[in-house]
């Protein structure tokens, strides 16, 4: 039997739940032998913001070298066939094919902690929730109030909504790993809220001329794919035609393909029936976590954070509202709106601040909400064009750069601090009494 369920992006909260490679699911216990393979190495958080970290570096390391131009002639390649519009651009490919594959393990990780994780009990979650909805509405006033009037401003404020799970993690795994599990737990269920409301901004925002005819079809293979789940049927060599045939029709439809990924995800059954190890979701999650961590999102990040950083580049950035909206609203923004919200929200007894986290705790994971990229690079790429697109990618890596930064300081200065009043974290259960 699995054990506890609570769920949180990327792994799981509580006892860890590892699965065999038949899918049966083994307890993490302390006299069990553990099996580590590259699988679950690249499943850590942050192994996984080290990748991407190292992915974005030689994309800018090429983007400002001689070999800039053999780098934009790949990621500007045309792949695949004219039918159904599939004669892509290497970069489209990541963008609105790989980056599927992110979106459906977001996906499951959603459904998974609205049915049985974190935000499937309402008090437990509303702190959080709350602290997500202020986090994206004050950055994108903010970006919005800054930049209007300047050409893109219509689009450009969606871009410092987002924060990035895989960043915002290894900043904490590295520098806060003396922090409270509770803190992790509100981070992650923060990040799941967060990741919803990047994806209605990008299904709602950035869809336009409807195929109603493409958008039946994506309808119709989505409700086949719930039938099959709820038939429990268990075939790859059905779900996987399958789960093509529904980014085609949302990718012709005039959706952002990357929603298949979310639709389907959302659309897995989640809860584990009496005759089986691990639910689909968890199977799955846990079998492709380690490509998006370790493949998708790296080659995503390769081809869409090559930008120029030199001089002129910078000064043409800081003097574009829009590139510098996108970096108060990241680095200001997302601060002062999820700390905000928590704190009037714990204020008014609306929701409950965990007793392990203080507020100077608070503040530190506020900041890592800055760390805006996956995400934040998509929506540029869909709000801008051209050099505009250019200066607001360096802006969204400028600001995460930024508060990464800013909140590793803080997390290192509370952590020597918090050591030297000796008190720890449990390794077990992660309590911690702050003196």
């Amino acid at each position: 039997m699995l054990g506890s369920t609570t769920g949180v992006p990327g792994s799981l909260v509580g006892e860890r739940i590892v699965l065999s490679k038949n899918g049966a699911a083994l307890s993490d216990a302390p006299k069990r032998a553990r099996t580590v393979d590259f699988g679950s190495y690249l499943r850590t958080e942050t192994v996984g913001g080290m990748v991407l970290l190292a992915a974005a570096a030689v994309a800018l390391l090429l983007a400002n070298s001689p070999a800039n131009a053999i780098y934009a002639a790949v990621r500007d390649f045309e792949v695949g066939p004219h039918l159904l519009h599939l004669d892509l651009s290497i970069g489209e490919w990541a963008k609105d094919g790989l980056l599927a594959i992110f979106f459906f393990v977001a996906g499951l990780e959603l459904k998974r902690e609205l049915v049985i994780g974190e935000l499937s009990n309402v008090r437990s979650a509303l702190l959080p929730v709350i602290a997500a909805i202020g986090g994206m509405i004050v950055p994108a006033a903010l970006a919005f109030a800054i930049s209007v009037g300047a050409p893109g401003h219509e689009t450009a404020w969606a871009i410092p909504v987002a924060t990035d799970i895989a960043f915002a993690l290894g900043v904490l795994a590295l520098t806060g790993s003396w922090m409270p599990t509770a803190a992790r737990v509100f981070l992650l269920s923060l990040a799941v809220v967060d990741d919803l409301g990047g994806i209605l901004v990008i299904a709602i925002v950035f869809t336009s001329g409807l195929d109603l005819l493409w958008l039946l079809a994506a309808v119709v293979l989505c409700a086949l794919y719930w039938f099959l789940q709820h038939k429990r049927i268990r075939s790859p060599w059905i779900y996987v035609p399958l789960a093509i045939a529904v980014w085609i029709a949302v990718h012709s439809c005039g959706i952002h393909a990357t929603i298949a990924g979310v639709a389907l995800g959302l659309l897995t059954r989640v809860r584990t029936d009496p005759d089986e190890d691990a639910s689909p979701a968890m199977r799955l999650e846990h079998r492709l976590q380690p490509w998006s961590a370790g493949l998708v999102v790296p080659v995503f990040a390769f081809f869409a954070a090559g930008v120029p950083v030199d001089g002129d580049a910078l000064v043409s950035m800081f003097e574009d509202r829009v590139a510098v909206g996108v970096i108060i609203g990241l680095v200001v923004g997302k601060f002062v709106g999820i700390f905000g919200s928590s704190f009037i929200a714990v204020k008014l007894r609306i929701g409950n601040k965990p007793s392990s986290v203080s507020w100077l705790d608070m503040g530190a994971l506020a900041m890592l909400g800055g760390v805006g990229f996956t995400v934040s690079l998509l929506i540029t790429e869909l709000a801008l064009e051209g050099a505009a697109a250019e200066r607001a990618k360096a802006a969204v890596l400028i600001a995460s750069a930024l508060a990464s930064l800013l909140a590793a300081a803080t997390l290192l200065r509370r952590g020597r601090k918090f050591n030297g009043n000796g008190n720890g974290a449990d390794e077990q259960g992660g309590n911690v009494t702050h003196g």
